[in-house]
């Protein structure tokens, strides 16, 4: 059991699908500044240097992006075969306040403290 009430537990599906929608977003919205900077564009070193530079933040972001829509992924994934709301690591129920804040967190904040450590 994930000690989540039914309410909680439709709750977070309904974020999950939501920040899985709003992540797709995201990353169709970074596409574009994440293309590569055209050499051939008649633009100043600096404007160069600047569009280079913003396109690398752009690539992090989508990273970053990514990766947070693969945990989503992975949650729905457990909502649908009965393991969501239950710690990877150490099988004990994630507390609500946890899941509530990131619904796609697979690990209970003891468990991702001793990861990050």
């Amino acid at each position: 059991m994930n000690g989540l009430s039914d309410a909680q537990f439709e709750e977070l599906k309904h974020d999950l699908a939501h920040l899985l929608v709003e992540l797709d977003g995201l990353l169709d919205l970074t596409e574009e500044g994440a293309r590569p900077i055209e050499l051939d564009q008649p633009i100043g070193r600096l404007s160069r240097m600047d569009a280079m530079q913003q396109r690398e933040m752009a690539m992090a972001n989508r990273d970053a992006h990514r990766a947070r829509k693969r945990l989503v992924e992975e949650a729905i994934e457990a909502v649908d075969d009965g393991s969501y709301g239950l710690c990877v690591t150490c099988d004990r129920p994630i507390p609500w306040a946890r899941l509530k804040a990131l619904p796609e967190a697979p690990t209970c904040l003891t468990c991702q403290e001793k990861r990050d450590a």
